[in-house]
């Protein structure tokens, strides 16, 4: 068992709680880490990998994340011990007993992550009232169908870009994971006159400095699941897709990609994380001194949880990609400018502007409530 207290500041978490129910070999951890602005959000991740630690550090993500976006909601994050490619028909009763061991779980509200999706959603909804990213025939807004991250991620890349020397019309992107986030953002990127010159899933990844033509992609994927099944491009390891040449580099896929042992290899001007927490600390750090401006996790990809929070408030689709538009790029020019006339890293601007917002709503809550 990891030492959770090491985790424990000032902020939270304020509950961790472990499911386990090894007759359907279920293993399962939550960390509602702070709800002073209201309950918790943040997605179920399914993978054989994860760890506490991992969900603590999602979670604190989602704390900051939501309080960025000024929702009425806190942080919070479950990972599931399951593989995320198992059939629904394993996923499902892991997830139905999951959820009913927490059906008095007043601090979260069940949201979609890697390895879940908007089926499993309905799932949840047969057990508790608690759930967002249902389907639409359920009266939700499909965030992965529609591209609410992908979206928000492509509208925090158009603001560094206007911020910088870059004109994304002309750029280069690579995508580290072609998924949910990572295809849509590449079709809304392509959509703007960026070329996507390399890219990865778990088959592995592929690499044409002239463009990879996106609509085939995508139909290979729905054919086959596999980026190298793509004819005109060169089949690469996903090691050397850290190298390739760009000017935009995004990560939609696991924790911790660039890290000290490759971050040196990065060749990019922009850093856009569509995934949750894709670097560590110290990469962060390093991008920052080499010149390469980091967009942060909990900024550039708020788009999936901003959508999520509206469906949970009875909005509807029509409404969420201008709340994205507006809440997104207003952050990332709050970050990038404070960044630059503060002198912090990216991350520094964007957890100060999430804490200013955090700590005045526990001021006025009962016992600091977090």
């Amino acid at each position: 068992m990891e030492n959770t207290v090491a985790f424990a500041d000032e902020l939270g978490p304020l509950k961790i709680t472990h499911v386990h129910q090894p007759s359907i070999n279920l293993r399962a951890t939550l960390v509602v880490d702070n709800v002073a602005r209201g309950p918790s959000v943040g997605g179920m991740r399914m993978a054989l990998d994860v760890s506490t630690e991992e969900c603590f550090r999602l979670a604190r993500g989602m704390t900051f994340k939501n309080a960025a976006a000024d929702l009425p909601h806190g942080g919070g994050k479950m990972v599931i011990y399951a593989d995320p490619k198992a059939p629904d028909s394993e996923k499902e009763p892991l997830l139905r007993c999951l959820v009913q061991a927490l059906r008095n779980e007043q601090d979260y509200v069940f949201a979609p992550d890697m390895g879940t999706n908007e089926t499993c959603m309905a799932w949840i909804k047969d057990e508790v009232d608690r759930v967002v990213g249902l389907p639409r025939a359920l009266g939700g807004i499909p965030l992965d169908e529609i591209g609410a991250t992908g979206w928000g991620l492509a509208e925090s890349i158009a603001v560094a870009c206007d911020a910088t020397d870059l004109k994304l019309s002309d750029s280069r992107f690579v995508i580290q994971g072609f998924g949910a986030v990572g295809k849509h953002a590449a079709q809304f990127l392509c959509r703007q006159g960026a070329s996507m010159v390399a890219v990865s899933d778990s088959s592995g990844a592929i690499h044409n400095p002239d463009g990879l033509v996106l609509e085939t992609l995508v139909e290979i994927k729905q054919q086959s699941g596999c980026v190298t099944d793509y004819a005109d491009a060169k089949v690469i390891s996903a090691d050397e897709l850290i190298g390739v040449a760009c000017d935009i580099w995004i990560p939609a896929a696991r924790p911790d990609v660039i890290n000290a042992s490759n971050v040196e290899r990065l060749n990019t001007q922009l850093f856009a994380q569509g995934a949750n927490i894709p670097a560590t600390a110290a990469a962060e750090q390093r991008l920052h001194q080499r010149g390469i401006l980091v967009l942060p996790d909990f900024i550039a990809n708020a788009g999936g949880v901003i959508c999520a929070a509206m469906e949970y408030q009875g909005s509807n689709e029509s409404a969420v990609f201008p709340a994205i538009t507006d809440k997104i790029r207003r952050n990332t020019a709050i970050v990038i400018e404070r960044s630059r006339q503060q002198r912090l890293l990216p991350r520094e601007a964007a957890v100060a502007l999430a804490r200013d917002r955090l700590e005045e709503a526990m001021k006025i809550r009962r016992w600091n409530l977090f």
